[in-house]
């Protein structure tokens, strides 16, 4: 209570001296002891002496909400307003005010005071009131407290918190409540100190919101010479050394203005502004946690937090900043996207997608809210709504790079690449060095065969000086995929058989292109590719590989068909014909050449004797040495696929399992260059410690958008395996018992990744079963689910398959037999047959191949599209075409996966053989191998149809 009165006899003082900027420090030291409305009154009228009028607006509202009919808070509110230049809401305030002194005349002088002010007298009663006032611009860069920020680092979104910290670009006042029209109240007669340092406290903040920053830090600087502690001095130089990008000097200031005033709200939020542009998460949202304790229902602070969160991907938290702040600032829209943009993160779809629309609502031309509206809708695989959210955000700014780039991406999603280098040109002709355009322009240039045009976006890319690691991974990938091109415009004339990545490119290679690591060693250790040839130095296609025969025609159009039956019907997963166009080809080629294989078997029964194999299933390989090659001699030969082993079983069967599936692998390979497939077992050393798959259901707090439908399964299958071993695997493969404690139950009980990982206490997997049928009572290692802490903020809960030699091995044995399962179930009375019961043991051993072909996933990326479109093609081989979708929400590689043996037939037999019709008309097609016989046909049938 002393210390009270005390204060409040210091503070009248204060105010007898004009001294605001030291009586707003008191008002702010009693407020934190208890909220008194009159004390937030007083308050407001400091600020109003120091003419930071949104403070004054600020504490106006927040006396209004305690008491509506303080009429002072009427007319300060409505003055500062129309200093802002807002004359129409600071009449609404004072007629407001007027109505309620009216009603209850309890206040004559207010009364009086309003009238005036609505009759237009404004200046009379801010001369009575306030004092006059002088014309320089003044701004809100700092005070006293934390009542709330009016310079220009308390409006940056996200976007601005990171990039215009970092890049040094200035934003400028903007006409209604913006930090360069405001004025600066001093008196002209008063020769004192106090009154002259806010005068200079005031032109600081002014040249900070006019972006001279070094001559507001100037300002500053004296100040600071003579009152070195002075915390609004610090929190003004400090705010324009962090537009200036010197964070670390902006964070030193903010610290010492908190070290002499820890009141000083304003520094606490600027620090963690300053903080969070600095990548330094954790920081930067104590300090912004700590601003909110002195003004915790600040729309503002919980706009910055929210956005700090979600670039963060502490999305749970994002969620609930931006959500308190959208019900205390309606009108917020970039709280709305970015609320959008969290809630999206979790799989809260319909709620992001609503948010959006109300962000948009608010301004029809909010360029990231139709951005991110569009991407939603990709995600969603609803293109149209993507398309006209696009389409709305081109008609808005037709200089939005951003805009062509999205439209990039769609169309490239959807397997129309023409369509996507059109918008991608539109956007690099704006911004010529846009690193994502020219990334991706670069590979749809690639995929359609443009080799020349591939490799000079790719060259800029690489020459680009870059400011994010993500920005770094795509130059990294540029630098493969140049290599990618290069090799594939080397082969463009020779025959399709030649194209052979995985023999082709050396081992180290492929592993750092796999998992995008810096090309260094690569370039140190792998003979690069030679630039492209004389002959083809346009790189692009020859006439006789784009001309439509009528060939051509017949199996485009078929493939077309056969294609579609790949979609998934999950989120994420976008129509791409030109992966169905992908799958179908190599689908029917499957079956052309199993069909072949299949007849030369009957022959062999029939005549006694081994015909003679074809030469499609045993071409030499050509000479290895070349860029990115193993360097092999030019006199080593293998088979085409480069796996060298016997093809003639002891039921003469001329194809082995990895052939056919080879096929599917190479047309995987060369539908979509900037996808690193390639065969696990031909990776270098890294094959012996197990590298393999990894696909995750949560990443964080994020759920995988693709995935995240097979989550609850995946986790209660995992909570079944850990209830019968009683046990799981640690990180380092130690065995982690769980039979004690009750562990067993309560793991049983587990809801939740979070649940699961409290009840084992470390990062650790289990591995589901895959019981073999070439091993009599054996169980194969099949998925390894894993669970991993991700810092504070969540989980990465995936299935993860390593592929060790030993498990290859075993794999191997697997296949083998399930081929050889299905070549004889169909060599006998099913031979050509039409009876759908006499190919029921046909169709089962083409799904138990499929099962175990998953539980393999011997490929680092397509394993699921490989295994589905073999499957297509053994049907067709036995005279059965597939007619039906796979159904929504089913992946049938997850069901492989979540199921412990070739059972897992049974959920897909409910959906797939209904759909089997016989069809024997396919046989009439044209040979797909000698049709599209060069690797310049190949890649010309993938890129003409119309986008």
């Amino acid at each position: 209570m002393v210390s009270s009165v005390s204060e409040r006899q210091a503070l009248a003082r204060l105010c007898a001296s004009r001294d605001w900027s030291k009586a707003i420090r008191i008002l702010d030291s009693l407020l934190s002891q208890s909220c008194s409305v009159q004390d937030i009154c007083n308050r407001a009228y400091c600020y109003s002496q120091l003419e930071l009028h949104k403070h004054v607006i600020k504490d106006c509202d927040k006396a209004l909400q305690m008491n509506s009919t303080l009429l002072q808070a009427y007319i300060l509110k409505g003055q500062s307003l129309s200093a802002l230049g807002k004359k129409e809401d600071a009449v609404h305030a004072w007629e407001k005010g007027h109505e309620l002194a009216i009603r209850q005349s309890a206040d004559l002088k207010q009364l009086l005071e309003l009238e005036e002010l609505l009759n237009g007298e404004k200046q009379t009663s801010m001369n009575n009131s306030c004092g006059e006032t002088s014309e320089e611009p003044t701004s809100t860069v700092t005070s006293a407290s934390d009542s709330g920020s009016e310079s220009q680092l308390e409006t940056i979104d996200t976007n601005d918190i990171h990039n215009k910290l970092k890049d040094g670009s200035v934003v400028h006042g903007k006409p209604n409540g913006g930090l360069g029209n405001q004025k600066i109240f001093s008196s002209v007669t008063s020769k004192s100190k106090s009154i002259s340092l806010d005068f200079r406290l005031s032109r600081g903040i002014a040249k900070v919101n006019e972006g001279k920053y070094d001559q507001a830090i100037s300002i500053f600087d004296q100040i600071l010479r003579d009152n070195p502690t002075y915390s609004e001095a610090l929190i003004g130089r400090g705010t324009a050394y962090a537009f200036q990008r010197e964070l670390e000097s902006a964070i030193a200031d903010f610290t010492k203005a908190i070290q002499s005033n820890s009141l000083a709200g304003e520094a606490w939020k600027r620090r963690g502004q300053a903080r969070a542009a600095l990548g330094e998460s954790a920081e930067a949202i104590k300090d912004l946690t700590k601003a909110l304790e002195f003004e915790p229902h600040s729309s503002d602070i919980l706009h910055e937090k929210g956005i700090v969160n979600f670039k963060f991907k502490d999305y749970n938290a994002a969620i609930e900043d931006l959500s308190s702040c959208v019900k205390l600032d309606k009108d917020n829209k970039s709280a709305y996207t970015y609320l959008g943009l969290a809630l999206a993160s979790i799989g809260e779809h319909k709620r992001a997608e609503e948010a959006h629309l109300k962000a948009i609502q608010l301004d029809p031309c909010f360029i990231d809210g139709w951005a991110h509206l569009a991407q939603l809708y990709q995600e969603l695989v609803n293109t149209q709504k993507a398309f006209d959210c696009l389409k709305q955000l081109v008609a808005i700014d037709g200089r939005c790079v951003k805009a062509y780039h999205l439209h990039g991406l769609v169309h490239h999603g959807i397997g129309a690449h023409r369509t996507a280098i059109k918008y991608l040109s539109m956007g690099l002709s704006i911004e010529s060095s846009n690193l994502e355009c020219l990334y991706l322009r670069g590979s749809c240039y690639h995929a359609i065969g443009e080799y020349g045009d591939a490799i000079k976006d790719y060259d800029a890319v690489l020459d680009l000086e870059l400011d994010t690691i993500e920005k770094f991974v795509l130059q990294c990938l540029a630098f493969y995929q140049k290599e990618i091109a290069l090799y594939t415009a080397s082969k463009i004339n020779r025959e399709f058989c030649w194209f052979d990545i995985d023999a082709d490119l050396d081992p180290l290679f492929k592993e750092y292109w796999c998992k995008r690591l810096h090309p260094k060693n690569v370039c140190e250790k792998v003979f690069r590719q030679p630039p492209l040839r004389e002959s083809h130095r346009k790189g692009k296609l020859r006439k006789q590989d784009l001309a439509v025969t009528k060939h051509k025609s017949i199996l485009l159009e078929a493939a077309d068909d056969i294609g579609k039956k790949i979609q998934y019907g999950s989120p994420g997963f976008l129509p791409n014909k030109r992966q169905y166009r992908m799958a179908g080809l190599a689908a029917i080629e499957i079956a052309q050449k199993v069909s072949k294989a299949w007849r030369a078997s009957k022959n062999v029964t029939k005549n006694g004797k081994k015909t003679r194999r074809n030469e499609n299933f045993n071409l030499p390989v050509q000479n290895r040495g070349g860029a990115c090659c193993s360097t092999s001699s030019s006199l080593e030969t293998s088979t085409s696929h480069g796996f060298g082993e016997d093809r003639f079983t002891s039921n003469h069967f001329t194809m082995s399992w990895r052939d056919i599936y080879s096929i599917a692998v190479k047309w995987r390979q060369i539908s979509e260059p900037c996808d690193a497939v390639v065969w696990v077992n031909k990776l270098s050393e890294e094959f012996n410690s197990g590298f393999g798959s990894h696909t995750s259901m949560i990443l964080g707090q994020a759920k995988v958008v693709r995935y995240f439908e097979n989550y609850h399964r995946t986790l209660d299958l995992a909570k079944t395996i850990i209830g019968e071993k009683r046990f799981v695997n640690s990180a380092s493969d130690e065995a982690i018992d769980l039979s004690r404690d009750g562990k067993i139950h309560k793991i049983k009980n587990a809801g939740s990744c979070s649940d699961l990982y409290t009840i084992v206490g470390e990062d650790f997997w289990v591995s589901t079963s895959c019981y073999s049928t070439a091993f009599e009572e054996r169980i194969l290692e099949g998925t390894r689910i894993t669970l991993q802490k991700m810092g504070e903020r969540g989980y990465d809960f995936a299935i993860r398959t390593p592929c060790t030699p030993a498990r290859w091995d075993d794999y191997d044995t697997e296949m083998a037999l399930s081929w050889e399962a299905i070549c004889k179930s169909y060599s006998g009375d099913a031979y050509g047959s039409t009876d759908m019961t006499a190919l029921e043991n046909v169709r089962d051993a083409i799904l138990r191949m499929t099962y175990y072909w998953y539980n393999f996933m011997p490929l680092s990326r397509g394993s699921a599209v490989v295994g589905y479109v073999v499957l297509l093609g053994l049907f067709l081989a036995a005279n059965m075409e597939v007619t039906g979708s796979i159904p929504t929400g089913v992946q049938v590689d997850w069901e492989a996966i979540l199921s412990p043996n070739p059972d897992f037939l049974q959920s897909v037999k409910t959906w797939l053989y209904p759909s089997v019709k016989l069809n024997k008309s396919w046989r009439s097609y044209p040979d797909v191998a000698s049709t599209f016989n060069t690797v310049g046909s190949v890649v010309a049938a993938l890129s003409t149809y119309n986008d």
